[in-house]
């Protein structure tokens, strides 16, 4: 059974080794978790959607014509029918300022929310990173519990044959004794695996795994404003993109306008019978605009997605704002719970300690066991060992607490 703890403990240690390990601040942490490979996603999309607002205000481009008119086919030159030309034009689009103002402006609202996003996601990010600090740390405390948790009971099989040898009836603690060593043993085991899923989960954050202890964690107070979480944020940025997506279903109604010119080179007549005209050449001009006749079909349609869109916009609003508001007191919950927790836990660790003062007086008068003593002090070690992991549950909400508003 001992050896089993001792490779228990020795696949933790290995488990750390293996991984690379770095000593750097918080704060050099958290500028390595901002080159983030998602974070950088988001910038990059952030940055397209500002370029298709600038390309959204641009005109198309003018489509230029080169070409001949009415050539004859049996005698197919440029002096001898009169209408016969060579012509180049030019065609420019207009398309309307208020649409093309509103595909601009749904675009820069798509960035926006994009960097409210790619800041949520820091803020997700730096939570998971401080949880799996936390989990390390717990880890360890726990991991230095157990080993002494482990220490008493080999003392405590010492006591019981002891008294086994007195002729006391003591074999059925033997047995017990055992069962909490594999109890023991069992959660070093576990105590490996959550030390690898902790070491995964940073090298997927930054690429190896620091050595790097708990910043000081102040909670962000919520001042009760809903604006200021970070999921209605985006929320209110969607909003914002669906207000533009409904002026620019409007916009469509109005008109596109054109202008198109074309210049027509003619030469001189031939002078032969009917091909006896002057070469002067010819320009046309003409202006182009759409009627929407066909728009309660296409048009109508749009506008009401655009409004049903805006909508779903608002709706989605709500619903965040009551999933964080809910999230906010869930998190709270929990900080609050394990912080009663611990200062429970300390209660019963104190009471122990004095009880076990008053027990080692009798045992040391003369009267009494050993065992009830060392009895206490394990029972000690597995308390400290729940109020390392109660404290990493608070630590863990109040990283949770804070991603969820906004950094001031």
């Amino acid at each position: 059974m001992l050896a089993l703890i001792r490779r228990s403990a020795a696949c933790i240690v290995l488990s750390g080794i293996a991984a690379q390990a770095y000593a750097q601040t918080f704060a050099e942490l958290e500028r390595r978790l901002r080159e983030h490979p998602a974070l950088q996603a988001l910038g990059y999309q952030a940055d397209a959607e500002r370029e298709r607002a600038l390309a959204a205000r641009a005109l198309p481009d003018p489509v230029v014509s080169v070409g001949i008119n009415n050539l004859p086919l049996q005698d197919p030159s440029f002096d001898t029918y009169l209408p016969t030309n060579k012509a180049i034009g030019v065609r420019q689009q207009f398309p309307s300022g208020a649409e093309r103002q509103a595909r601009s402006v749904a675009a820069l609202g798509r960035a926006g929310e994009t960097e409210i996003m790619r800041e949520a996601r820091f803020a997700q990010l730096r939570r998971d990173l401080i949880v799996s600090l936390v989990e390390k740390q717990r880890i360890a405390r726990q991991h230095g519990w157990l080993a002494a948790r482990e220490a008493k009971l080999a003392e405590l099989i010492g006591v019981v044959e002891a008294e086994v040898a007195a002729g006391r009836p003591a074999v059925f603690r033997l047995a017990e004794v055992e069962a909490d060593r594999a109890v023991v043993a069992r959660i070093l085991a576990e105590l490996a695996g959550q030390q690898a899923e902790s070491d995964a989960r940073l090298i997927d954050l930054l690429g190896d795994v620091p050595m790097t202890p708990l910043p000081d964690m102040q909670q962000i107070e919520w001042s009760g404003d809903v604006g200021e979480f970070y999921d209605v944020k985006i929320a209110a940025a969607a909003i914002a993109v669906a207000d533009a997506g409904v002026d620019q279903a409007a916009a469509a109604w109005k008109p596109e306008w054109g202008v198109q010119l074309t210049y027509q080179q003619r030469e001189p007549g031939n002078g032969r019978v009917g091909s006896t005209f002057a070469g002067d050449d010819w320009v046309s001009a003409a202006v182009t605009f759409n009627i929407p006749l066909w728009g309660k079909h296409s048009k109508h349609p749009a506008l009401r997605a655009a409004q049903a869109n805006r909508q779903a916009a608002r709706s989605r609003l709500e619903a965040a704002a009551r999933t964080a508001a809910a999230d906010y007191s869930r998190y709270r919950a929990v900080q609050q719970a394990a912080d009663a927790s611990v200062a429970a836990q300390a209660v019963q660790i104190l009471a122990i300690e004095n009880r076990n003062k008053a027990q080692l007086a009798v045992y040391e008068s003369g009267v009494g066991d050993y065992a009830p003593i060392i009895d206490g002090e394990i029972a000690i070690l597995k308390l400290r060992a729940d109020q390392a992991a109660a404290a990493a549950r608070g630590a863990a909400a109040t990283a949770s607490v804070n991603a969820l508003v906004v950094q001031p």
